[in-house]
Protein backbone atom coordinates (compact mmCIF):
# COMPACT_ATOMS: atom_id res chain seq x y z
CA UNK A 1 0.00 0.00 0.00
CA UNK A 2 1.41 3.40 -0.93
CA UNK A 3 1.37 6.23 1.58
CA UNK A 4 1.06 8.87 -1.14
CA UNK A 5 -0.16 7.78 -4.58
CA UNK A 6 2.35 8.37 -7.41
CA UNK A 7 0.47 10.37 -10.06
CA UNK A 8 1.88 9.13 -13.30
CA UNK A 9 0.55 8.11 -14.57
CA UNK A 10 13.52 19.01 -43.15
CA UNK A 11 15.24 19.30 -46.81
CA UNK A 12 18.48 17.50 -45.85
CA UNK A 13 21.74 19.43 -46.34
CA UNK A 14 23.79 18.08 -49.26
CA UNK A 15 27.28 18.45 -50.74
CA UNK A 16 30.60 18.98 -49.03
CA UNK A 17 29.18 20.25 -45.74
CA UNK A 18 27.08 17.08 -45.31
CA UNK A 19 30.04 14.85 -46.11
CA UNK A 20 32.09 16.66 -43.47
CA UNK A 21 29.41 16.13 -40.85
CA UNK A 22 29.11 12.43 -41.68
CA UNK A 23 32.86 11.92 -41.41
CA UNK A 24 32.85 13.75 -38.09
CA UNK A 25 30.06 11.55 -36.76
CA UNK A 26 31.99 8.40 -37.56
CA UNK A 27 35.30 9.70 -36.28
CA UNK A 28 34.01 11.10 -33.02
CA UNK A 29 31.88 8.09 -32.24
CA UNK A 30 34.68 5.58 -32.83
CA UNK A 31 36.61 7.37 -30.10
CA UNK A 32 33.60 7.84 -27.84
CA UNK A 33 32.45 4.26 -28.17
CA UNK A 34 35.42 3.03 -26.18
CA UNK A 35 34.28 4.90 -23.08
CA UNK A 36 32.08 3.44 -20.38
CA UNK A 37 28.83 4.99 -19.20
CA UNK A 38 28.91 6.38 -15.67
CA UNK A 39 27.72 8.98 -13.19
CA UNK A 40 29.81 11.03 -10.82
CA UNK A 41 29.56 10.90 -7.06
CA UNK A 42 29.94 13.74 -4.60
CA UNK A 43 27.97 16.65 -3.17
CA UNK A 44 24.61 16.74 -4.91
CA UNK A 45 23.25 19.89 -6.53
CA UNK A 46 20.55 20.34 -9.14
CA UNK A 47 21.34 20.14 -12.84
CA UNK A 48 20.85 23.52 -14.48
CA UNK A 49 17.18 24.16 -15.28
CA UNK A 50 16.15 20.53 -14.67
CA UNK A 51 13.64 21.82 -12.12
CA UNK A 52 11.30 24.68 -13.14
CA UNK A 53 12.77 27.99 -12.01
CA UNK A 54 9.79 28.74 -9.77
CA UNK A 55 10.63 25.72 -7.61
CA UNK A 56 14.38 25.23 -7.98
CA UNK A 57 15.47 27.26 -4.97
CA UNK A 58 12.84 25.59 -2.76
CA UNK A 59 13.95 22.13 -3.85
CA UNK A 60 17.61 23.03 -3.37
CA UNK A 61 16.99 24.36 0.15
CA UNK A 62 14.64 21.70 1.46
CA UNK A 63 16.43 18.87 -0.32
CA UNK A 64 19.19 19.28 2.24
CA UNK A 65 16.88 18.97 5.24
CA UNK A 66 18.36 15.66 6.39
CA UNK A 67 21.02 13.18 5.33
CA UNK A 68 18.54 10.71 3.83
CA UNK A 69 17.58 13.06 1.00
CA UNK A 70 19.23 15.51 -1.38
CA UNK A 71 17.86 18.09 -3.84
CA UNK A 72 18.03 15.74 -6.83
CA UNK A 73 16.20 12.98 -4.98
CA UNK A 74 13.48 15.38 -3.86
CA UNK A 75 13.17 16.67 -7.44
CA UNK A 76 12.84 13.11 -8.72
CA UNK A 77 10.00 12.43 -6.30
CA UNK A 78 8.14 15.59 -7.33
CA UNK A 79 8.58 14.81 -11.03
CA UNK A 80 7.40 11.24 -10.57
CA UNK A 81 4.45 12.35 -8.44
CA UNK A 82 3.07 15.21 -10.54
CA UNK A 83 5.49 16.29 -13.29
CA UNK A 84 5.93 19.48 -11.22
CA UNK A 85 2.25 20.31 -11.70
CA UNK A 86 1.01 22.21 -8.61
CA UNK A 87 -2.62 21.58 -9.59
CA UNK A 88 -2.32 17.81 -10.04
CA UNK A 89 -5.07 15.66 -8.60
CA UNK A 90 -5.12 11.88 -8.91
CA UNK A 91 -8.08 9.47 -8.98
CA UNK A 92 -6.99 8.46 -5.46
CA UNK A 93 -7.54 12.09 -4.38
CA UNK A 94 -3.82 12.81 -4.00
CA UNK A 95 -3.36 16.54 -4.33
CA UNK A 96 -0.80 19.11 -5.45
CA UNK A 97 2.77 19.05 -6.67
CA UNK A 98 3.78 16.49 -4.02
CA UNK A 99 0.58 14.41 -4.26
CA UNK A 100 -0.39 14.19 -0.60
CA UNK A 101 -3.61 12.41 0.21
CA UNK A 102 -5.73 14.49 2.62
CA UNK A 103 -5.17 12.27 5.65
CA UNK A 104 -1.40 12.37 5.27
CA UNK A 105 -1.42 16.11 4.65
CA UNK A 106 -3.46 16.70 7.79
CA UNK A 107 -0.65 15.15 9.83
CA UNK A 108 2.46 16.01 7.87
CA UNK A 109 1.65 19.21 5.96
CA UNK A 110 3.72 22.18 7.14
CA UNK A 111 3.66 25.94 6.60
CA UNK A 112 6.82 26.13 4.51
CA UNK A 113 6.51 29.76 3.43
CA UNK A 114 5.53 31.15 6.82
CA UNK A 115 2.22 32.71 5.79
CA UNK A 116 0.34 31.16 8.69
CA UNK A 117 -1.27 28.21 6.92
CA UNK A 118 -0.27 24.93 5.30
CA UNK A 119 -1.76 24.74 1.79
CA UNK A 120 -1.36 21.48 -0.14
CA UNK A 121 -1.89 23.38 -3.42
CA UNK A 122 0.94 25.84 -2.71
CA UNK A 123 4.33 24.41 -3.75
CA UNK A 124 5.99 26.69 -1.18
CA UNK A 125 4.26 24.55 1.44
CA UNK A 126 3.97 21.22 -0.36
CA UNK A 127 7.64 20.89 -1.33
CA UNK A 128 8.91 21.57 2.20
CA UNK A 129 6.25 19.19 3.48
CA UNK A 130 7.48 16.46 1.14
CA UNK A 131 11.05 16.92 2.38
CA UNK A 132 9.91 17.01 5.99
CA UNK A 133 7.84 13.88 5.52
CA UNK A 134 10.78 12.07 3.90
CA UNK A 135 13.01 12.97 6.83
CA UNK A 136 10.41 11.87 9.34
CA UNK A 137 10.14 8.51 7.60
CA UNK A 138 13.94 8.27 7.65
CA UNK A 139 13.90 8.80 11.41
CA UNK A 140 11.43 5.94 11.80
CA UNK A 141 13.65 3.47 9.92
CA UNK A 142 17.10 4.77 10.88
CA UNK A 143 17.95 1.61 12.79
CA UNK A 144 16.95 -0.78 10.01
CA UNK A 145 19.84 -2.49 8.20
CA UNK A 146 20.80 -1.21 4.76
CA UNK A 147 20.92 2.13 3.00
CA UNK A 148 19.02 4.86 4.83
CA UNK A 149 17.77 6.55 1.66
CA UNK A 150 16.55 3.27 0.18
CA UNK A 151 14.81 2.44 3.44
CA UNK A 152 13.22 5.88 3.59
CA UNK A 153 11.86 5.49 0.03
CA UNK A 154 10.60 2.02 0.90
CA UNK A 155 8.83 3.43 3.95
CA UNK A 156 7.29 6.14 1.75
CA UNK A 157 5.87 3.43 -0.50
CA UNK A 158 5.08 0.56 1.86
CA UNK A 159 5.13 2.12 5.32
CA UNK A 160 7.82 2.23 7.99
CA UNK A 161 6.51 -0.91 9.71
CA UNK A 162 7.24 -3.04 6.63
CA UNK A 163 10.83 -1.74 6.50
CA UNK A 164 11.37 -2.49 10.16
CA UNK A 165 9.69 -5.90 9.89
CA UNK A 166 11.86 -7.04 6.97
CA UNK A 167 15.07 -5.31 8.10
CA UNK A 168 15.31 -3.07 5.04
CA UNK A 169 13.50 -2.72 1.73
CA UNK A 170 10.66 -5.26 1.93
CA UNK A 171 10.26 -8.01 -0.68
CA UNK A 172 7.40 -6.27 -2.47
CA UNK A 173 7.89 -5.81 -6.23
CA UNK A 174 6.11 -2.45 -6.21
CA UNK A 175 8.26 -1.14 -3.38
CA UNK A 176 11.53 -2.43 -4.81
CA UNK A 177 10.65 -0.88 -8.17
CA UNK A 178 9.77 2.43 -6.53
CA UNK A 179 13.11 2.62 -4.74
CA UNK A 180 15.02 1.85 -7.95
CA UNK A 181 12.92 4.30 -9.98
CA UNK A 182 13.47 7.27 -7.70
CA UNK A 183 17.18 6.66 -7.09
CA UNK A 184 17.75 6.21 -10.84
CA UNK A 185 15.64 9.21 -11.79
CA UNK A 186 17.50 11.37 -9.28
CA UNK A 187 20.60 11.10 -11.49
CA UNK A 188 18.86 13.09 -14.23
CA UNK A 189 18.17 15.93 -11.79
CA UNK A 190 21.66 16.02 -10.27
CA UNK A 191 24.42 18.31 -11.51
CA UNK A 192 27.23 16.04 -12.73
CA UNK A 193 30.49 16.45 -10.85
CA UNK A 194 32.60 14.85 -13.56
CA UNK A 195 32.41 14.26 -17.31
CA UNK A 196 29.35 12.26 -18.33
CA UNK A 197 30.42 9.37 -20.56
CA UNK A 198 28.50 8.17 -23.63
CA UNK A 199 25.75 5.64 -23.96
CA UNK A 200 26.72 2.37 -25.64
CA UNK A 201 23.46 2.52 -27.61
CA UNK A 202 24.22 5.90 -29.22
CA UNK A 203 25.65 4.57 -32.52
CA UNK A 204 22.55 2.49 -33.20
CA UNK A 205 20.23 5.40 -32.53
CA UNK A 206 22.21 7.63 -34.91
CA UNK A 207 22.19 4.91 -37.58
CA UNK A 208 18.40 4.73 -37.45
CA UNK A 209 18.02 8.53 -37.66
CA UNK A 210 20.44 8.73 -40.61
CA UNK A 211 18.27 6.30 -42.58
CA UNK A 212 15.31 8.64 -42.09
CA UNK A 213 17.01 11.73 -43.58
CA UNK A 214 14.71 13.38 -46.14
CA UNK A 215 11.52 11.92 -44.65
CA UNK A 216 8.74 14.56 -44.42
CA UNK A 217 7.76 15.75 -40.95
CA UNK A 218 4.42 14.79 -39.46
CA UNK A 219 3.04 16.29 -36.26
CA UNK A 220 2.40 13.41 -33.90
CA UNK A 221 4.20 11.04 -36.25
CA UNK A 222 5.52 7.77 -34.84
CA UNK A 223 6.77 6.37 -38.16
CA UNK A 224 3.97 3.83 -38.51
CA UNK A 225 2.95 2.54 -41.97
CA UNK A 226 -0.38 4.35 -41.87
CA UNK A 227 1.58 7.58 -41.27
CA UNK A 228 3.83 6.93 -44.24
CA UNK A 229 6.81 6.29 -41.97
CA UNK A 230 6.85 9.96 -40.94
CA UNK A 231 7.85 11.42 -37.57
CA UNK A 232 7.76 14.49 -35.44
CA UNK A 233 10.81 15.42 -33.34
CA UNK A 234 10.21 13.28 -30.27
CA UNK A 235 8.68 10.49 -32.33
CA UNK A 236 12.00 10.22 -34.20
CA UNK A 237 14.14 10.15 -31.08
CA UNK A 238 11.84 7.65 -29.42
CA UNK A 239 11.93 5.33 -32.44
CA UNK A 240 15.71 5.67 -32.79
CA UNK A 241 16.35 4.54 -29.24
CA UNK A 242 13.76 1.78 -29.45
CA UNK A 243 15.93 0.12 -32.10
CA UNK A 244 18.62 -0.35 -29.46
CA UNK A 245 16.28 -1.55 -26.76
CA UNK A 246 15.67 1.70 -24.90
CA UNK A 247 12.07 2.89 -24.53
CA UNK A 248 11.73 6.65 -24.13
CA UNK A 249 8.62 8.61 -23.20
CA UNK A 250 6.69 10.08 -26.15
CA UNK A 251 7.20 13.79 -25.48
CA UNK A 252 10.42 15.81 -25.51
CA UNK A 253 10.20 17.34 -22.04
CA UNK A 254 9.95 13.89 -20.49
CA UNK A 255 12.77 12.53 -22.65
CA UNK A 256 14.99 15.18 -21.06
CA UNK A 257 15.02 13.15 -17.84
CA UNK A 258 16.19 9.88 -19.43
CA UNK A 259 19.73 10.26 -18.10
CA UNK A 260 22.35 12.74 -16.89
CA UNK A 261 23.03 16.04 -18.62
CA UNK A 262 26.41 16.68 -20.28
CA UNK A 263 27.58 20.25 -20.75
CA UNK A 264 27.73 21.76 -24.25
CA UNK A 265 31.49 21.16 -24.48
CA UNK A 266 31.00 17.53 -23.39
CA UNK A 267 28.46 16.55 -26.07
CA UNK A 268 29.03 13.28 -27.89
CA UNK A 269 27.12 11.66 -30.77
CA UNK A 270 23.91 10.06 -29.61
CA UNK A 271 23.12 12.66 -26.96
CA UNK A 272 19.63 14.09 -27.15
CA UNK A 273 19.66 17.89 -27.51
CA UNK A 274 16.73 20.04 -26.47
CA UNK A 275 15.29 23.45 -27.31
CA UNK A 276 12.88 25.72 -25.48
CA UNK A 277 11.48 29.24 -25.44
CA UNK A 278 11.90 29.21 -21.65
CA UNK A 279 15.50 28.40 -20.78
CA UNK A 280 14.71 28.12 -17.06
CA UNK A 281 12.18 25.30 -17.23
CA UNK A 282 12.68 21.78 -18.57
CA UNK A 283 8.92 21.27 -18.61
CA UNK A 284 8.68 23.95 -21.36
CA UNK A 285 10.96 22.07 -23.80
CA UNK A 286 9.36 21.98 -27.26
CA UNK A 287 11.94 20.32 -29.56
CA UNK A 288 14.51 17.52 -29.49
CA UNK A 289 17.13 16.11 -31.86
CA UNK A 290 19.96 13.55 -31.86
CA UNK A 291 23.43 15.06 -31.69
CA UNK A 292 25.85 13.77 -34.35
CA UNK A 293 28.97 15.86 -33.69
CA UNK A 294 30.46 19.07 -35.04
CA UNK A 295 27.64 21.19 -33.67
CA UNK A 296 24.96 19.36 -35.69
CA UNK A 297 21.98 17.18 -34.92
CA UNK A 298 19.53 15.07 -36.90
CA UNK A 299 16.02 16.25 -36.21
CA UNK A 300 12.47 16.42 -37.53
CA UNK A 301 12.05 20.20 -37.33
CA UNK A 302 8.53 21.26 -38.32
CA UNK A 303 5.57 20.90 -40.66
CA UNK A 304 6.68 21.42 -44.28
CA UNK A 305 10.26 20.34 -43.58
CA UNK A 306 12.00 16.98 -43.71
CA UNK A 307 14.26 15.11 -41.32
CA UNK A 308 17.64 16.75 -41.79
CA UNK A 309 20.88 17.99 -40.23
CA UNK A 310 20.52 21.21 -38.26
CA UNK A 311 22.94 23.23 -36.11
CA UNK A 312 22.35 23.12 -32.38
CA UNK A 313 23.95 26.41 -31.38
CA UNK A 314 20.85 28.56 -31.52
CA UNK A 315 19.40 30.97 -28.94
CA UNK A 316 16.79 28.42 -27.87
CA UNK A 317 19.28 25.63 -27.11
CA UNK A 318 18.30 24.31 -23.69
CA UNK A 319 20.64 21.43 -22.91
CA UNK A 320 21.30 17.76 -23.50
CA UNK A 321 20.71 14.30 -22.07
CA UNK A 322 22.90 11.23 -22.34
CA UNK A 323 20.31 8.47 -22.47
CA UNK A 324 20.80 5.52 -20.14
CA UNK A 325 18.71 2.38 -20.08
CA UNK A 326 17.96 2.67 -16.38
CA UNK A 327 17.19 6.37 -16.75
CA UNK A 328 14.65 5.68 -19.48
CA UNK A 329 13.05 2.88 -17.48
CA UNK A 330 12.51 5.27 -14.57
CA UNK A 331 10.36 7.60 -16.68
CA UNK A 332 6.64 7.50 -17.35
CA UNK A 333 5.99 6.46 -20.96
CA UNK A 334 2.58 8.15 -21.10
CA UNK A 335 1.60 11.68 -20.13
Amino acid sequence: MTVRKAWILATAAVGAALSFVMLLVVGVYVVAGNLVSGFGNGTVGLAQNAVPAAYASIVQKWGNLCSAINPALLAAQLYQESGFNPNAKSPAKAEGIAQFIPGTWAIHGIDGNGDGRADVWDPRDAIPSAASYDCKLASYVKDAPGNLTDNMLAAYNAGAYAVIKYGGVPPYAETQNYVKTITTLAKSFAAPVQRVDPSKQAAGAIYFAQKKLGTPYLWGGDGTPDQGGRFDCSGLTKAAYETVGVTLPRVANDQYNAGPHPKRNELLPGDLVFFSDDLTNSRAIRHVGIYVGGGYMIDAPRTGAVIRFDPIDTPDYFGATRVTEDGAKALPTTV
